[in-house]
């Protein structure tokens, strides 16, 4: 028994409908961005890791300023810097709980509003040639990322933040065309967990002092692309680093500035190495591993 004509067109246009639909919906949500995209593939032992400039350029600038986030962004494939939202919800550069080392000012970034915030003097403390530089917004250094193709960030979330104030951050980067360039990191389990449910599909990195033994399941409850963590922590669980790598968890190690802390934890084959120096790892990774 054959359908009428008139069913069977219907029955098609309800389908085509429903792909285009499905399609359009599929255009506007980005796919999630797993770590190979941001860092290339797992390094194994010995293999170069990644230069992140922490802070930008520490060695030749004030930190978290734009003359320092500039150079690491002109020179180096990623630069990392810290937000903290001013009393008023605007994000803003500075990584320290109070203004005290940087500004000479008894307070907290939360607690003065943008005007405040834009009269500090955080560039005195560095040398006399950086004096008046001023506290960047997020708006502000994005925009000069976007404006360096070959550049991505990792942007610290400091404290604890919800999921109004994480929407405030992608507004941002939505503006600047920026998606897939930002990962987010964190120490803080809630925040992470809000940035998760906010924006599922935007990277992020989970920072910790202490490395699982097997750090697969954390990762995949928390959605995150790879963890953040300190040189003992790794040379302590040498095989979290390739556990980690068998399910495609990046593992990238902070503060590091001394040849010998990066030579341990190349030999673990890290896939990242936050420093202040990020020329000088530049320089040695050249001679130890070169090609890169």
């Amino acid at each position: 028994m054959h359908a009428p004509r008139t069913v069977i067109r219907r029955t098609l246009l309800v389908l085509f409908a429903a792909a285009l639909t499905s399609g359009l919906i599929a255009a506007q949500v980005p796919p999630r961005v797993v770590a190979a995209d941001v860092f290339g593939a797992m390094r194994g032992p010995g293999d170069a890791a990644a230069t992140i400039g922490h802070r930008g350029d520490r060695a030749d600038a004030p930190e978290n300023t734009m003359p320092s986030l500039e150079l690491a962004m002109d020179e180096h494939a990623y630069v990392e810097t810290d937000v903290r939202l001013t009393s008023d919800g605007v994000p803003v550069l500075f990584h320290d709980v109070t203004l005290e080392r940087i500004a000479g000012v008894d307070a907290r970034i939360e607690d003065l509003d943008l005007d405040a915030v834009s009269r500090l003097d955080v560039g005195s403390w560095y040398g006399e040639d950086f004096a008046g530089l001023r506290v960047p917004t997020l708006d502000e250094f994005l925009a000069a990322l976007a404006e360096r193709d070959a550049a991505s960030a990792l942007v610290e979330l400091k404290a604890t933040w919800t999921a109004a104030e994480i929407r405030t951050v992608i507004g941002l980067i939505e503006r600047h065309n920026l998606r897939g360039r930002i990962v987010l990191q964190s120490f803080s389990i809630e925040t992470l967990q809000a940035i998760r449910a906010t924006t599922p599909t935007t990277p992020r990195i989970m920072l910790v002092r202490e490395l699982p033994a097997d750090p697969r399941w954390l990762a995949e409850q928390l959605g995150v692309i790879g963890f953040g963590t300190t040189a003992e922590a790794v040379t302590r669980a040498p095989g979290a680093v390739e556990l980690a790598h068998s399910a495609g968890i990046a593992v990238l190690c902070y503060t590091l500035n001394t040849d010998e802390d990066w030579a341990a934890v190349s030999a673990l084959g890290v896939d990242g190495i936050f420093t202040d120096e990020p020329s000088d790892l530049d320089a040695w990774l050249a001679v130890t591993a070169p090609g890169t």
